[in-house]
């Protein structure tokens, strides 16, 4: 079916190559397709199909490492109609594998746009599928979970693509942190975005206590909030040993975001053992997940993941509902962590382990995104907590 009466948009001045879109296809590996328009790359790319049902910020989401191997459908209305700025990526490159949107704007209506939706995913390769019936698509996703599946914006027969989606590969498995982390440490000192004439404030000085972030795919996000927080933040690869991090003198850990299954994630846990107890250690999302993995636990594969900005969170000490930013496929098991594990937050949703601690160590981690971007900033006090036990580990 045609997103508009008269089968295109209703926009003035369209690109050219939206004057007569081609066909777009994606078939789920169960061999459920669905059609749309062909804009971006011409390809055809296989991944696990996942959807995401926030309003707002599909730059961030798509620059996300932890989208990498993902095929990601969005469930908003309208693509594109902020455009596209530098300081809103979480990341220099595009992780997700490829699009799928009900309506990609043309034009877009922010001051902050550099550059169109369209235009940009166009150049950097990416392959979007649109005017898709994005419900039916998650109506799918739930009733057969996030299944793998191949987008194809270059006229491939379907009879092909069902095919192809049957071989395709989701994200069990696979150790993909490696793929999108850095290879070298590096050191960042950019803040927030605060105004037009200051967008990111630099902030230095020695007296601000030392963190390691050991990437596994991290967001500039978290980073910045961490600088904002007055800490003084230097990036690892994971490839790094515990030895290495506690010789440099760093005042505390954050373990990142990052993709595919936490189970394969190789090394992590060593290094992980070899932190706690020495500094305070703070995991997010997979950082939560290999956290929970090394204090005992066991990982599960959710039917079709957390992917959103208004999932409801339960902060068990004070029994506050939190609204948070999610982003993960995976969770730790509750009943599997031992007895000095202690829970901290409980989704309302599905009941699902939202958050643990180990105090007598300094530890705590979170499964959804307290850096929200995009999403509510109701959880940035984690940030808060996680300084002061820096702070009080140089005292």
């Amino acid at each position: 079916m045609l997103p508009y009466a008269d089968g295109m948009t209703n926009r003035r001045n369209l690109p050219r190559q939206f004057n007569s879109p081609g066909p777009a296809h994606l078939v789920l590996t169960d061999g459920t397709v669905f059609s749309g328009f062909a804009a971006g790359a011409s390809s055809a790319i296989d991944g696990e199909v996942v959807f995401n049902t926030s309003m707002t910020g599909y730059q961030e989401m798509l620059t996300d490492p932890s989208y990498h191997g993902q095929i990601l459908c969005l469930t908003t209305s309208h693509v594109g109609q902020v455009g596209i700025n530098a300081l809103d990526a979480e990341s220099d490159r595009v992780w997700a594998r490829a699009l799928v949107v009900q309506d990609l704007d043309l034009v877009p209506s922010s001051w902050r746009s550099e550059e169109d939706t369209s235009d940009w995913l166009a150049r950097i390769g990416v392959a979007v599928g649109w005017g898709f019936d994005v419900r039916a698509i998650v109506r799918q996703i739930r009733t057969a979970g996030a299944v793998p599946g191949v987008l194809a914006t270059d006229g491939t027969a379907v009879d092909a693509l069902v095919e192809r989606a049957r071989a395709a590969r989701g994200t069990d498995g696979c150790d993909l942190a490696r793929e999108v982390a850095c290879g070298e440490a590096y050191a960042w000192d950019k803040g927030p975005w605060r105004s037009p004439s200051h967008p990111a404030k630099n902030e230095s000085g020695d007296d601000r206590p030392p963190v390691a972030v050991i990437d596994f795919g991290v967001k500039r996000s978290i980073l910045r909030r961490l600088v904002a927080e007055g800490l003084r933040v230097r990036v690892l690869p994971p490839s790094v040993t515990a030895r290495e991090v506690l010789a440099d003198g760093h005042a505390g850990v954050v373990l990142s975001n990052g993709p595919g299954d936490p189970a394969a994630v190789a090394g992590a846990r060593d290094l992980i053992d070899g932190l706690i107890g020495k500094v305070p250690v703070l995991g997010i999302c997979l950082g939560c997940q290999l956290l929970g993995l090394t204090l005992g636990g066991r990982t599960v594969k959710l039917p079709y993941g957390h992917h959103g900005g208004n999932h409801p969170v339960r902060e068990l000490a004070s029994s506050k509902v939190l609204v948070t930013s999610q982003n993960h496929n995976y969770a730790v098991e509750e009943s599997s962590l031992p007895r000095e594990v202690e829970v901290t937050h409980i989704n309302l949703t599905d009941g699902t382990l939202e958050g643990l601690a180990l105090p007598r160590a300094g530890v705590e981690a979170v499964q959804f995104h307290p850096e929200a971007a995009p999403g509510p900033n109701d959880a940035v006090g984690l940030f808060m907590r996680f300084a002061e036990r820096c702070r009080g580990t140089r005292s």
